[in-house]
C-alpha cells in the first residue's frame, strides 16, 4: 500500500492542470485514503482464500471422482445453476459497490468544502443550506452501502443453500443408487464420500464470500488505476533543447486554444521583448488567464505556437521552461509550514540571509520579525493565520527569491485594504525591475507603466498600445478605464 499511495502523489503532482478542473477534489482524496484501504482489505481478506481453497476443492473432488465417478458427475451437473446465481449477486453488488465508492468522494468533498468555505458558510448563514445538501448525500450513501451489503451477506447462505440442496440430492441419488445396487459402493464408504462432500461444501462457500468481498476491492482498484493510467496531456520533446538562461523574446504565432468545444483563445499574435512589461487587460472572460497559462505550458496551445527566441516552448524540457518563471497568482498558494519554507518553496540549500533578503524586497520582513517564531512560525493550513496583504506579499517574496528572468503576475490587490495594498504594488514593482513580465492586471496604477497594453475580448486581442496611445483611441481600454473594471 505505501507503493500505490506514493505512485499516486507522484502522479497527482505530474497531472496537467486541467485535470483538477475536471475532476471532483472529493473523489481523488477518496481514491488516496478509502480506495487504497479498501484495496488492503481485500488483498488480506480475500487472497490467500482464492489461492488455498481452490487446491483444497480439487483434492476432495479427486477423491471423490475416485470413489464413485457416477455420482460426483451428478453433482457437478449443479454447478452451472450454483455459479450463475452467485454471479448475479456478484454482479449486483458491483453496481450497488460503483456507485457507493462515488458517492463517498461527493461526501469528501462536501468535507472539504465546509472547510475551506468556513467563512462563507457563516457569513451567509447557510449551515441549514449546506447541513440539507450533505444530508441528501450521505442518505444517497447510507442506502446503497446499506443495500451492497445485504447482497454481500446474501453470497454466503445463498452459497450454503445451494451447497445443502445439492448435497440433499446427492443423498436421496446415491440412496437409489446403493438400493438399486448400482453405487459401486458399500454403506460405509458411501457415508466417507458424503463427508468428503461436506468437505468440500466449507470452501465453496468461502470462496463465494471471498468473491463478494472482492468486489469492492476491484472496484477500488479500478478507481485507483483511472488516476494512475491518466495520459500525459503534456508531453516532452524526444530530444529537448537547452533553454537559454534569459530569453530575449516571447512570441505567440496565430495562437488559439481550447478546453473542450469552444475557444478562448482565438488567433493571438503578440511578442514580448526582454526586460519589458507587457498587461492583459480585457472584461472577465476575456482569456487573460488563459493566455497567461499557455508560457509555462499549463496547458499546449491547440493551434499556432508560441516560441521563446524563434523555438517553440514545446521542444523545451518543461522543467527547464518553468525553471525561467517565477509566478504570483491572485489568490497566494501557501502551504501549512513556516515562513521559511513558504518563501524558499521548491528551492534547495536556501540561506536565511537570501530568505530575509527576499522578503524585505516584498514589503514582508516587517511583519515576519513580529511573529513570535519569526521566519520561523507556521502559518497555518493555506496561510490562514496571516492576512490577505501578508499572504500576497510571502508569494512576492517567494518570486522574488527565485529571481527569474521571466514573471508572469495576476496582480491581486483589490480584495486589500489601502495600506496593504500600497505596500503590495510597491513590492510588485521591485520584483518586475528589470524582468520580462507579463501582468494580468487589475489596477489603473500597475497597468499605464506598462510598455505595451493589450486589450482582450472573447478571446481575440481587439487593442494594443500604450496607456496614452489607448485613451487617445477612446474605445473599450477607454471604457474599463472610466469603470475602474479590468476584470
Amino acid at each position: 500500500m505505501y507503493n500505490i499511495r506514493k505512485a499516486l502523489f507522484l502522479k497527482i503532482s505530474r497531472l496537467h492542470i486541467g485535470y483538477f478542473h475536471e475532476k471532483r477534489k472529493g473523489d481523488i482524496l477518496s481514491s488516496v485514503s478509502n480506495d487504497v484501504t479498501e484495496v488492503q482489505n481485500t488483498i488480506a481478506n480475500t487472497f490467500h482464500i482464492l489461492f488455498r481453497d481452490p487446491l483444497m476443492i480439487l483434492g476432495f473432488l479427486g477423491a471423490l471422482f475416485y470413489m464413485s465417478p457416477q455420482l460426483t458427475a451428478f453433482t457437478l451437473l449443479a454447478l452451472p445453476i450454483t455459479t450463475f446465481a452467485i454471479a448475479r449477486v456478484v454482479r449486483s453488488l458491483r453496481r450497488s459497490t460503483v456507485i457507493t465508492q462515488s458517492l463517498m468522494g461527493r461526501i469528501i468533498s462536501h468535507f472539504e468544502e465546509a472547510i475551506s468555505g468556513a467563512r462563507i458558510i457563516k457569513a451567509f448563514n447557510a449551515q441549514r443550506y449546506i447541513n440539507k445538501r450533505f444530508d441528501i448525500t450521505n442518505t444517497s450513501h447510507r442506502k446503497t452501502s446499506k443495500r451492497a451489503f445485504n447482497r454481500q451477506t446474501l453470497a454466503s447462505p445463498l452459497s450454503e443453500f445451494l451447497g445443502v440442496s445439492v448435497a440433499t440430492s446427492v443423498l436421496l441419488y446415491g440412496g437409489y443408487l446403493q438400493l438399486d445396487g448400482r453405487l459401486g459402493m458399500d454403506a460405509a464408504a458411501f457415508l466417507v464420500y458424503i463427508g468428503f462432500y461436506w468437505k468440500v461444501l466449507e470452501p465453496t462457500k468461502s470462496i463465494s464470500n471471498a468473491f463478494a468481498s472482492l468486489q469492492r476491492g476491484v472496484v477500488s482498484g479500478e478507481r485507483i488505476f483511472a488516476i494512475l493510467d491518466v495520459d500525459p496531456v503534456i508531453v516532452k520533446a524526444k530530444n529537448p533543447i537547452p533553454i537559454k538562461e534569459s530569453p530575449d523574446s516571447i512570441v505567440f504565432n496565430n495562437v488559439g486554444f481550447k478546453y473542450s468545444t469552444e475557444p478562448v483563445l482565438k488567433n493571438i499574435n503578440l511578442e514580448i521583448r526582454k526586460g519589458k512589461m507587457v498587461a492583459l487587460v480585457g472584461p472577465s472572460g476575456a482569456g487573460k488567464s488563459t493566455m497567461a497559462d499557455l508560457i509555462p505550458r499549463f496547458y499546449d496551445v491547440t493551434s499556432g505556437s508560441i516560441t521563446l527566441d524563434g523555438i517553440d516552448i514545446r521542444d523545451y524540457e518543461p522543467k527547464d521552461l518553468i525553471g525561467l518563471m517565477g509566478i504570483v497568482t491572485q489568490e497566494a498558494i501557501l502551504f501549512n509550514d513556516t515562513v521559511f519554507n513558504n518563501i524558499s518553496f521548491g528551492m534547495e540549500n536556501v540561506n536565511e540571509e537570501d530568505v530575509i533578503k527576499a522578503a524585505k524586497i516584498a514589503n514582508a520582513h516587517e511583519f515576519i520579525t513580529q511573529m513570535e517564531n519569526g521566519y520561523y512560525t507556521n502559518i497555518g493550513d493555506r496561510g490562514l493565520k496571516l492576512s490577505g496583504g501578508q499572504r500576497q506579499r510571502l508569494a512576492i517574496a517567494r518570486a522574488v527569491l527565485k529571481n527569474p528572468p521571466i514573471l508572469i503576475l495576476d496582480e491581486a490587490t483589490s480584495a486589500l485594504d489601502t495600506e496593504s495594498e500600497r505596500l503590495v504594488q510597491e513590492a510588485l514593482v521591485k520584483l518586475m525591475e528589470n524582468r520580462t513580465s507579463v501582468v494580468i492586471a487589475h489596477r489603473l496604477s500597475t497597468i499605464q507603466f506598462a510598455d505595451e497594453i493589450v486589450v482582450l475580448k472573447s478571446g481575440e486581442i481587439v487593442e494594443r498600445g500604450t496607456h496614452q496611445e489607448l485613451i487617445k483611441l477612446d474605445g473599450l481600454y477607454s471604457h474599463l478605464c472610466s469603470l475602474q473594471t479590468f476584470a
